[in-house]
């Protein structure tokens, strides 16, 4: 039975053809085991590549929290409260997503948001005091969660996420010291959709953005030279700066792909305005072409 379900927030971004050769990489990402091990020297690391691997991060029981909050907000049970910001694949498009039990709802599902006060096992993985003061060795500053995300990648179905910079999407002055911390809840690999990230890159500073496939840095403009892959093992961790670009092949496997993914900035980080952000990032506001 298919039905059409306009109420639906489904994933609006345009598909489309790429370069076969975008998320090619050219070695694997690797890091440390678990926070304790997190050395001065792999600050140093982060400061100068851009991102930090971290092992075994959070046990298989915080992974499992993790996953059964997801399912919990699939179930309409935080409805009530306000909870409602599910983004759906497009390929959901004519099919009864909404009888569906949780556990096959998310296999639809490409995208929850702001969901942290909505459940009390996605909250204290956000405010992990590991996590937080990692975050704040990094950013020389006690950290503020800003952005929380759990993105999926579907079954055959998880679209990519085209190369980025993730400080193209905040209203942030360009000087804020934002990390992501992208925490996998399956084995991410480099054949359900890993992240692909290359080294170095923030250093290259803002780069045009343009609404293509996605709110995205021009495929000629991205360089894989020396681009690796981070796939991770669940409980893993990827950290890194919002200037590192950044991408996701699609999930073509049999295989769930999920991962949270926060933000965090400086205490003292002040708020931008979009006119601003554009006037940086904004490609076809600068003349730039793609």
């Amino acid at each position: 039975m298919t039905v059409t379900t306009p109420e639906r927030l489904c994933d609006d971004r345009a598909s489309g053809d790429y370069p076969p050769d975008l998320y090619d990489f050219v070695g694997i990402a690797t890091g440390v085991n678990g926070f304790a091990s997190v050395t001065d020297a792999h600050v140093a690391q982060f400061h100068a590549q851009g991102y930090l691997v971290v092992e075994n991060a959070f046990s298989a029981q915080e992974v499992q929290d993790g996953l059964d909050g997801l399912i919990h907000l699939l179930s309409g049970a935080m409805e009530e409260r306000g909870f409602r910001n599910v983004q759906y694949e497009q390929a959901s498009t004519g099919v009864a997503v909404e009888e569906l039990p949780p556990a096959q709802k998310q296999d639809y599902v490409r995208k929850f948001m702001w969901f942290v006060d909505h459940d009390d096992r996605l909250y204290n993985l956000a405010h992990h005091p590991q996590l937080l003061t990692l975050v704040q060795r990094l950013i020389d500053e006690p950290p503020v969660l800003f952005q929380d995300m759990a993105l999926l990648k579907p079954p055959r179905m998880g679209r990519e996420k085209p190369w980025h910079q993730d400080h193209a999407y905040f209203q942030l002055e360009l000087e804020a010291r934002v990390v992501g911390c992208w925490i996998a809840l399956d084995e991410a690999t480099t054949a359900n959709g890993c992240m692909v990230i290359a080294p170095g890159s923030h250093r290259k500073g803002p780069m045009a953005h343009f609404q293509r496939r996605d709110w995205q840095i021009c495929d000629t403009d991205v360089d894989t030279s020396r681009a690796l892959a981070a796939p991770l093992k669940p409980g893993g961790l990827l950290i890194f700066q919002s200037l590192l670009h950044h991408g996701t092949p699609p999930n073509g496997t049999s295989l769930r792909r999920r991962a949270l993914q926060f933000h965090y900035r400086p205490q003292s980080a002040p708020p931008t305005s979009q006119e601003k952000r554009l006037a940086i990032f904004g490609g076809e506001g600068l003349g730039a072409q793609c």
